[in-house]
């Protein structure tokens, strides 16, 4: 398990008090400083080639539309790309928001991503989601319509989902698919969440290491397992396709949460009968 570094704690984790009831603030571009815009670049630079053959296709067509390689990017300026591609669009906040805020966001087709980037000595790990996560990391994907619609459809199941005290297992939905998803393409496994995308370490590690298990999605499944927050994934789970998401915005999720509700949950690490594995977990020592 890798130490966690201490850090400032920003947004709803550092008891951030809101003036406005949607936590957003102005990103106020203008004040970042140039060492800020440096981190961003470094970060750009060397993510860009850890991606480069692991990303699916439409992650790689999405950041090139957006063209974010140069330091920090005005929200504004996405947010025109975003608009006319899927009608989508960025609001700056402080950092994590409450779930009934982050939900309302997501339904709007407003994508909450945190104002402020990491420091020099933090590139590697970050215990809360900055600017170059949330850009770099999920708007590239924002370009493309299923997910678009996916995500739109995530945050309108979470508003119901907190009438049923259902929201665990729906967050293992968005973790295991928006975060830290795999995606069959052209014959290969490829990534397209989030979590992986940001990260340098965790990019090839996601497909190549021999420590993690990749088993082939299913939903129920995937909504039963928990995951780690404080190390790499143990279980990745891979899509047949994209377009798959979509047939997840049409199901009644209640009767699914009850049947969740009735077994046990699983291990990040577990392995079950009627898995489909792709790869098993080959743990090192």
């Amino acid at each position: 398990m890798r130490p966690l570094p201490t850090v400032e704690l920003h947004g709803k984790a550092g008891g951030y008090v809101p003036d406005r009831p949607d936590w957003t603030i102005p990103q106020d571009w203008d004040a970042y400083t140039s060492a800020e815009h440096r981190v961003w670049q470094t970060l750009y630079e060397r993510q860009i080639k850890q991606v480069k053959g692991r990303a699916c296709a439409d992650f790689m067509a999405g950041l090139d539309r957006l063209n974010i390689a140069d330091g920090i990017p005005r929200f504004e300026r996405l947010n025109e790309i975003l608009q006319r591609a899927t009608g989508w669009q960025i609001v700056a906040v402080p950092g994590l928001v409450p779930d009934e805020v982050f939900f309302e966001h997501l339904a709007n087709r407003r994508f909450p991503a945190g104002q402020f980037i990491r420091t020099a000595d933090q590139l590697d790990y970050l215990q809360e989601p900055d600017v170059f996560h949330d850009v770099f990391g999920h708007v590239p994907m924002l370009m493309h319509p299923a997910m678009a619609d996916f995500i739109q459809a995530y945050g309108q199941g979470g508003l119901r989902a907190q009438g049923l005290g259902a929201l665990e297992p729906l967050a293992r939905l968005y973790w295991y698919t928006v975060e830290f998803g795999l995606v069959r393409e052209g014959g290969e496994v490829r990534i397209f969440g989030a979590g992986i995308l940001s990260s340098h370490s965790e990019t090839p590690y996601a497909l190549e290491s021999p420590v993690p298990n990749r088993i082939v999605f299913d939903l129920e499944r995937v909504m039963r397992t928990r995951y780690r927050i404080d190390d790499f994934q143990e279980t990745y789970f891979v899509l047949p396709d994209l377009e798959r998401l979509l047939h997840f915005t049409q199901e009644d999720f209640a009767p699914l949460y009850a049947r969740i509700k009735a077994q046990a949950v699983l291990a990040p690490g577990d392995v079950i009968p009627g898995d489909d594995v792709l790869h098993l977990s080959v743990p090192t020592f």
